[in-house]
């Protein structure tokens, strides 16, 4: 078996037609992960859970700086109980073939780049079972500049960890042992996290309630649709207050008059500025056929 394979990474993530890092790992563009930054936990979770992608949430961590958010690629890592023959195999094998140095988690964390998560079931092991501390913590930091990591399982140093900013860790436990006893058995393959699944190059979102793991071709797609439900607020806020529609107007279905009026908005109000990149034609073009077919009593969710 091999670590890091690009071969596997392109069979097992084969709906993701874009860029890839040089070992197949799919490349998520800068600018989603920009925008990913600005969106929330329930805004993720509702397109990936409409298109049956139920098993992308965790939520029982702990977390170095519960209210920063961390958004990156995930690089993963399997961990198991150590077993001797496996073990020695599979550390030589790293060691001599693929010429990697120190323990398992140090290959893991000498792979980071720019804008990284690692993201390592060590299942929920805690003494004996702390992946990173304080100098692996820094080398996140060094590596991935604002990402970070995601264990399940134990970290130790926990007040020098606290005092790096720029990076998050959601973690089970903590404990002052080292990390021993334990194998790597994948890394960048399917991981499970708690009830969650993560594959390599899934877009990690850490927030105060938890995390979730975004699929890389359903990221874009993600980010348009909390943005457009972002921007729908702002217009519906401002609308309430000027008591010209009701609640049950905004909430609703929107008809084709206040689409006009929203859009009208949209392209002239300098709170809408930052989601002019937004296409709405396929909205519009719904309301003028519900309106050709009559009234509708939805309501937008």
């Amino acid at each position: 078996m091999k670590f890091d394979n690009p071969e596997d990474m392109i069979q097992i993530t084969p709906l993701w037609e874009g860029e890839r890092f040089p070992n197949g790992r799919p490349k998520v563009s800068e600018d989603v992960l920009r925008r990913m930054r600005k969106i929330t936990l329930e805004e993720a979770w509702g397109p990936l859970w409409n298109r049956g992608y139920a098993y992308q949430f965790e939520g029982d961590f702990k977390i170095v700086h519960p209210n920063k958010i961390m958004v990156g690629r995930a690089v993963t890592a399997v961990m198991v109980p150590k077993r001797p023959d496996l073990h020695e195999t599979l550390l030589s094998y790293g060691h001599e073939q693929e010429d990697r140095k120190g323990f398992f988690n140090q290959w893991v964390i000498d792979s980071l780049v720019e804008d990284d998560v690692a993201v390592v079931d060590m299942f929920d092991k805690v003494h004996l079972g702390t992946y990173v501390g304080g100098n692996l913590s820094t080398a996140i930091s060094t590596r991935t500049k604002r990402g970070g990591a995601v264990i399940w399982g134990g970290i130790r140093d926990n007040q020098q960890i606290v005092e790096i900013e720029n990076i998050n860790v959601f973690y089970r436990g903590s404990d002052p042992t080292a990390i021993a006893d334990v194998t790597m058995v994948g890394m960048n393959v399917p991981t499970r996290i708690g009830k969650a699944i993560c594959m390599p190059g899934d877009v990690v979102l850490g927030t105060p309630s938890g995390v979730i793991f975004i699929p890389p071709h359903l990221a874009e797609l993600t980010v348009v649709q909390a943005e457009k439900s972002q921007v729908r607020d702002v217009f519906g806020f401002v609308r309430l207050r000027e008591s010209i529609y009701s609640t049950a107007q905004i909430d609703a279905a929107w008809d084709v008059g206040l689409w006009t009026d929203f859009l009208n908005w949209f392209e002239n109000d300098a709170a809408a500025a930052e989601y002019r990149h937004l296409n709405w034609e396929a909205e519009l073009a719904e309301a003028q056929m519900k309106d050709r077919n009559g009234p509708q009593s939805d309501v937008r969710l």
